[in-house]
């Protein structure tokens, strides 16, 4: 096998795991708190930290920051973005979560506009105004209830693109180690102290799938990673809606989840506007893009 099918490979097996590590959250069906289960699942994420760790790097990089302004940026929208994925899988089915969530995309087009000042053509325009229309298709206002699951997911997707802009921001300055640091003790400290006045000790179930989540959602960064250093970043991003078939699967054989045909079209409308605007973002990123850690959703 090619290096190059190697890192494609490794590119679908890592946001696999990303979906069996969501699977894993979603079948606490809200036992614990969102916070509860965010803490533990980043805390069980810190075991990938040795795997990430580059030549000349060390633990304690994870905890240092050359622009201490963007380490805390990048550690407050984990973990935001980590609450509301866990809120968004919990009351929502996986494919209308993921769907939501999907925006972070656009959500990042328009965010360059505002603070990076870059120029937008007319293509990724209309792909933002795609996905919007996607999202309409999918939540259908007025003709269905919404709920703080659907808050969850825009959460979400708007955490991760905050923290694709910062990174392009500022990203190129920092080690490795420094960034996946933040994106790991935010959510750990954070969902730590909210999750105390509401504490409850899991049970040997909700243990599973605790683990499940944390421990899946490190093997995939470390497969990303991987597949990182085998083939550019514009071929490991699009494997990343693979997580939609897994996704309809969950849905289908393990949670009870119907896709009706309204809410097909949405989410085929979402992605296809995803995956219109990153290939306009990945035409437009500088060299020293390259050097960030990919940004998952959750």
């Amino acid at each position: 096998m090619t290096r190059s099918a190697q890192g494609v490979l490794l590119a679908f097996l890592a946001y696999s795991a990303y979906a069996i590590s969501d699977a894993s959250v979603k079948l606490l069906h809200g036992s614990l708190s969102a916070y509860e289960a965010v803490f533990f699942g980043a805390f069980s994420g810190v075991a990938a930290l040795p795997f990430l760790r580059r030549p000349g790097e060390r633990m304690r990089d994870a905890f240092r920051a050359r622009n201490p302004a963007m380490w805390f940026l990048h550690a407050g929208a984990a973990l935001t973005g980590a609450v509301g994925s866990v809120t968004a899988f919990t009351h929502l089915s996986m494919a209308e979560a993921f769907s939501l969530l999907f925006l972070m995309p656009t959500f990042v087009t328009i965010l360059s506009v505002i603070f990076l000042k870059e120029p937008v053509g007319w293509r990724r325009w209309c792909a933002v105004l795609m996905g919007f229309a996607g999202v309409l298709v999918v939540l259908r206002p007025g003709f269905r209830e919404l709920n703080i699951g659907h808050l969850g997911a825009v959460v979400g997707g708007l955490s991760g693109a905050v923290t694709v802009v910062m990174l392009r921001a500022f990203g190129q300055s920092e080690t490795r180690m420094s960034l996946y640091g933040a994106g790991l003790i935010g959510p750990t400290i954070g969902a730590g102290l909210l999750m105390l006045p509401g504490f409850t000790w899991p049970t040997p179930m909700q243990w599973v799938w605790l683990l499940g989540y944390g421990l899946f959602m490190a093997l995939a960064n470390i497969l990303v990673m991987l597949s990182s250093a085998r083939i550019p970043a514009s071929l490991v991003a699009p494997a990343q809606y693979s997580q939609m078939i897994w996704a309809i699967g969950f849905g289908y054989l393990v949670f009870g989840d119907h896709l009706d045909a309204m809410m097909a079209l949405g989410v085929a409308v979402i992605i296809l506007s995803g995956i219109l605007t990153f290939r306009r973002e990945q035409a437009r990123r500088p060299r020293g893009w390259r050097r960030a850690p990919p940004v998952h959703p959750q």
